[in-house]
């Protein structure tokens, strides 16, 4: 245990933020550099090293957090840095952008803040990189058996490393001009800077994983050919369909999809372009979905320098504490100010929006909007608050639907659909196509990173049993595992 009376002495510090004035003004990330290390090991050992860790159950990939905490205490970086990786391919990703379910599964959270699970991490790899204890791990010996993985997120991303590990010679595919997927060009820059992906990737070149980039499977090569040309196939192509808005109004200029607008805005931090051609520069912005990613979009749009910024969601304003009927352990839903909701913006909860006003040149206006509220079960309109609210940019981030269909993908493999939309795959993460595997979000559904790079790792020990006949890969999780709930 790192420091018995670590829980008792003392308390719960994270990370410290840059002054909004500032950080509103550049894209690099919001949290001031390097001001977790002069505070981490004592937070590491607040741990308590507890006979049962739930925070392993609350974490998809098994993280071993009570030992990386003991370590990162004794400031014994080197040997934090290999516990961490032993089960988490990219800490740097999920340090900086999963929410943390482990936290919420902390024992210390019963009845006390938790520990700073999510800063410790990412203290560790960051101090792990800058020492020089990141290097390439090249297979001893080759396999003599491709792997072809589809869509370069973080779930192909572990997939690609851990297969590649193992001996076998990969390539990953992705449709985009940059490798990462979302995490290039779906998250923005404040959040997690792109450099942190392009040291891992050119760490994943050096153990001998090949990347092409602006190759569609299904468009630019038939998936039935890229099936033939390689031993096995992993399918992490995303659940990248929008959820849409069907209301009058939608076609109008200035409505568009959260994954249309934040992109751009991350082409313009790579160089690729000098201005976004949607900006929200002086525009009344209308973001409307509460979640992550509509919070990237708040974020973006002060950025851009927006004239005013409104969140909607149709959901009922979530409390401070815990629900009865969500009890420790289970990842609560809790009222969630992030780093972009600091910068400022109006956030309102239970309303709809019913349609959306242009000009007489097709551009967005304004937004209607209606209270709701659920009775019995069923969402209804509240008579008599509808109201009007200005709205030159609106970016619709509800969530998405599925994996691509349009591009051919699915229908030349022949796949398999569960109920939901998903690719349906077998306890292996195998599809009902011999050879060919399905991880992340293309299988699971829309998901945080954290469970992509649990699927990625275990659809990787799918994929080596079937080219070896055996596997010592890490699999921390089953295709039909859940987040821990009631």
């Amino acid at each position: 245990m790192a420091d018995p009376k670590g829980f008792l002495t003392t308390g719960r510090e994270v990370a410290e933020t840059r002054p909004v004035g500032e950080r509103v003004k550049d894209w690099n990330e919001v949290y001031v550099p390097g001001s977790l290390l002069p505070i981490i090991s004592k937070q590491a050992g607040r741990c308590m090293d507890c006979g049962i860790p739930f925070c392993h159950n609350g974490c998809p990939l098994g993280n071993l957090i009570p030992e990386w905490n003991d370590y990162a205490y004794r400031e014994d970086w080197s040997a934090a840095s290999e516990r961490l990786h032993a089960t988490n391919n990219f800490p740097e990703f999920t340090g900086r952008l999963c929410p943390a379910p482990c936290e919420s599964a902390c024992v210390l959270g019963i009845n006390q803040p938790a520990v700073t699970i999510k800063n410790v991490e990412v203290s560790i790899i960051d101090k792990a990189w800058d020492s020089g204890d990141v290097t390439p791990q090249p297979p001893e010996r080759l396999s003599g058996k491709t792997v072809a993985v589809i869509g370069s997120g973080p779930a192909g991303l572990a997939a690609a490393q851990q297969l590649t590990r193992a001996g076998h010679t990969v390539v990953v595919y992705e449709r985009a001009d940059r490798i990462g997927g979302l995490l290039r060009y779906g998250i923005p820059e404040f959040k997690m800077e792109k450099s942190h992906i392009n040291r891992r990737i050119e760490q994943m070149r050096a153990e001998g994983t090949k990347f092409r980039t602006e190759v569609e499977i299904g468009k630019d090569i038939d998936a039935a050919k890229l099936r033939r040309r390689y031993d096995s196939v992993v399918i992490a192509a995303g659940a990248t369909v929008s959820r849409d808005l069907p209301v009058p109004g939608r076609d109008l200029n200035g409505v568009h999809f959260a994954m249309e607008y934040l992109p751009l805005a991350n082409k313009v931090q790579e160089g690729d372009l000098t201005v976004s051609p949607i900006t929200a520069q002086g525009k009344h912005v209308v973001v409307i979905g509460g979640g992550d990613t509509g919070a990237d979009c708040v974020g973006t749009a002060h950025r851009q320098g927006a004239a005013s910024v409104t969140q909607l969601e149709i959901m009922p304003q979530p409390g401070e504490e815990r629900n009865a009927n969500q009890p420790w352990p289970t990842f609560p839903m809790l009222y969630k100010v992030t780093s972009a909701h600091e910068e400022g913006g109006e956030r309102l909860y239970s309303v709809s929006t019913t349609h959306f006003e242009g000009d007489e040149d097709g551009n967005v206006q304004s937004l209607h909007l209606i209270e709701v509220e659920f009775k019995d079960g069923k969402l209804e309109q509240k008579a008599g608050t509808e109201r009007v609210i200005p709205a030159q940019l609106v970016t619709l981030a509800m969530g998405f639907t599925g994996t691509d269909q349009a591009n051919g993908l699915v229908q030349q493999f022949g796949l398999d659909l569960d109920e939901r939309g998903n690719i349906a795959r077998d306890e292996d993460y195998a599809t009902n196509v011999d050879g060919v595997y399905v991880a992340g979000d293309a299988g699971r559904g829309q998901s945080l990173i954290v469970w992509a790079i649990a699927e990625g790792r275990s659809a990787a020990r799918g994929v080596d049993r079937f080219l070896t006949g055996t596997s010592a890969l890490h699999a921390p999780i089953r295709p039909t595992d859940r987040s821990l709930t009631v």
